[in-house]
């Protein structure tokens, strides 16, 4: 075995390059099978981040959707849930124009919707009316809030679109019982966000397609109720609530609500976009479903009249999009050392088979940092939670005397949660010489309603800790650089980025992606979906605009001493340019280091290849700047203004 070259961390040489990794990386999500074949959406940054639907037949993987057509809906500007698949028949949101479109093998997509300002996700079909079933957003009125309902669309092309409920300030999850004859969907309103309470509803669906009387079964402003789905027979319907502080199945009849499994485990999901699904119905007597424990995913098979549950082993530890296939399970499943992957399971063999990979790389075991994870001590006398990832590279190794700089990830939301399933852009750092600590903070989802609530009022101060301590932790058990400490994050990473760095001093360099720096502006100009989320999270506006202003970045600069990156969307709707421009001004006129790199075309995350390499490479070289390394593997430089070395 040669022996290894001596560099400073940072600066190793990677096959993991940002050419690479755009180059063979697609995204992966919405599994859906209608019977006969297997569907899925895939993001492709080669295509310029287009969404594009392919079907699995049993035989081979083809694309649904041609170029032009991009499969992506902006309805709460997240989108998801952006097709349906069913008899054959692929139905989907095209991203330019926002028109719900029909697609069938070797025919040009038909467009079912008529132009306007409007939005569609999240249907459902209804196949003795023929119509879709769909949740829309109505921008007709620029200057009022766009309003969300349930409406129907014929499939007859005529342009019919009718409401069917209203009144709600969001919908989701229309769900038709098999025979047609019973109607299920979600609902909440300002200022709760659907992780924090939301209403499940049925109706009766009437010859004529109107519903009937409609009842609330579950759910309220406490209890947040997700992907409710019918039993095969029609007669009972699951759901996942969080009602005893953790996201569980119940099972309703007419008589009661039931809970199938109660446990500490989350069966459920922060719902950001439409369409997420963590179980599937099998039978009337047996539920396949994925649920997260200690940070890792889990699959198991639950018998639903003696709510046994039974593990089944799988190497993955991140798993999500589980449906059921036939005799089979599909889901979208990652590990510490596996790409996300559509995988399939045999239900009867326990076999397991990749259809398809996010990534084509074969990675040299020796560049895999495996996310270990860890469970650190934080303010209040709490815990928090993260993984771990140290330097990994089977070419290089540092001076003994040296320590890796450690960069710590701040994950968005900030109700969401990271996991540990194999990404290319840690492993991008973690080659070249850096440690990662990708952390789940309090607030995070995965750890029951009481973790993700400790973030109440909290935010910007909670998550920041946490991301403090996990540092500080790693610094005891002498693992990192108590002096190259970097915190990074996107969007609401991005706020937990800049407030570490203005109001405390154990990070020197910092790149926020998209992220929040004025609590106000964001409350005054994001989009309805978050309009009122961040009553939540600090206090209500303006009643509270003190909270607003004490936290907000922007107006604390005085306090700021480091060097900062960004990196900006110039079309985001979700934190808008104009809070990363305020704060690199304020940051040049201060003398501040400081670099800005902005993307035409780019919404809220970045999909187009060039960018998001672009994005990795000019972060690299921002920290060799500031940490003062060579690249030995050079990348194309980004301006810092005011550095001086």
């Amino acid at each position: 075995m040669p022996e290894k070259l001596i560099r400073p961390y940072g600066s190793w040489v990677s096959p993991i390059t940002s050419d690479l990794i755009v180059a063979k990386s697609i995204g992966l999500g919405g599994i859906q099978s209608d019977g006969r074949n297997l569907y899925w959406h895939e993001m492709r940054p080669q295509e310029g981040g287009r969404g594009v639907i392919v079907c699995y037949d049993g035989q081979a993987v083809s694309a649904l959707v041609p170029p032009p057509f991009n499969a992506r809906t902006r309805v709460h500007e997240y989108g998801g849930g952006a097709f349906l698949a069913a008899d054959g028949v692929v139905y989907f949101s095209n991203f330019e124009d926002q028109r719900i479109y029909r697609a069938l093998p070797g025919v040009p997509p038909e467009a079912l919707t008529p132009e306007g300002a409007f939005r569609y996700a999240d249907a459902a079909l209804d196949r003795i009316t023929q119509r879709l079933i769909c949740v829309r957003e109505d921008h007709s009125e620029p200057k009022r809030e766009p309003s969300n309902t349930l409406v129907s669309l014929s499939l007859a092309g005529d342009g019919d679109v009718q409401v069917l409920v209203a009144g709600a300030d969001f919908y989701s999850n229309p769900r038709l019982s098999l025979d047609g004859r019973r109607i299920c969907w979600l609902c909440w309103y300002h200022p709760n966000m659907p992780w924090d309470g939301t209403e499940l509803w049925v109706s009766k669906v009437r010859d004529d397609g109107s519903l009937g009387d409609a009842r609330r079964i579950a759910g309220g402003p406490k209890e947040s109720i997700f992907q409710p789905e019918w039993s095969q027979d029609g007669r009972s319907l699951f759901f996942v609530s969080d009602r005893s502080g953790w996201w569980n199945l119940y099972c309703w009849t007419d008589l009661e609500v039931k809970a199938l499994a109660p446990m500490e485990a989350e069966f459920g999901l922060p719902q950001w976009v439409f369409g997420e699904s963590t179980y599937a119905p099998l039978s009337r007597h047996e539920i396949a479903c994925t649920y997260i424990q200690g940070g890792s995913s889990h699959v198991a098979l639950l018998n639903v009249d003696s709510g046994r549950l039974r593990p089944v082993k799988l190497p993955y530890t991140a798993i999500g999009s589980l449906r059921s296939h036939g005799r089979e399970i599909a889901f979208i499943g990652a590990s510490p050392t596996e790409f996300p992957s559509v995988v399939t399971l045999n239900l009867a063999s326990g076999s397991t088979r990749v259809l398809k990979r996010s990534s084509d790389l074969d990675l040299d075991p020796g560049y895999v940092s495996a996310g270990e994870p860890i469970e650190f001590p934080t303010d209040g006398g709490c815990s928090a939670h993260g993984f771990f990832y140290a330097p990994a590279n089977t070419g290089f190794m540092a001076p003994a005397d040296e320590l890796p700089p450690l960069l710590v990830t701040s994950h968005g939301g900030p109700t969401a949660a990271t996991h540990n399933g194999l990404k290319l852009m840690t492993q991008f750092f973690t080659s070249r010489g850096f440690a990662v600590l990708d952390v789940n903070y309090g607030g995070s989802t995965g750890f029951g309603r009481a973790y993700r609530e400790r973030l109440y009022g909290q935010w910007g101060i909670v998550d920041v800790q946490d991301c403090i301590q996990g540092a500080l932790h790693l610094v005891r058990q002498g693992r990192v650089d108590p002096k190259r400490l970097a915190i990074r994050g996107g969007s609401a990473g991005g706020f937990t980025t800049l407030a570490a760095l203005t109001f405390h001093a154990v990070f020197t360099a910092g790149a926020s992606h998209y992220g929040v720096s004025d609590l106000e502006a964001l409350a005054r100009d994001t989009h309805k979906f978050e309009s009122r989320y961040l009553d939540q999270l600090i206090g209500a506006y303006p009643a509270r605009a003190d909270l607003y202003r004490a936290r907000s970045p922007i107006h604390a600069l005085e306090r700021l001493s480091c060097p900062v990156i960004f990196f900006q969307g110039l079309e985001d709707k979700v934190v808008p340019p104009n809070q990363a421009e305020r704060m690199v001004a304020a940051l040049r006129s201060k003398g501040l280091p400081e670099a800005y790199v902005a993307y035409e075309g780019e919404q809220h995350g970045f999909r187009q290849a060039k960018n998001i390499k672009r994005t990795l490479d000019a972060e690299l070289y921002f920290y060799s700047r500031v940490y003062g390394f060579d690249l030995v593997q050079p990348v194309e430089p980004v301006t810092i203004e005011n550095l001086v070395l």
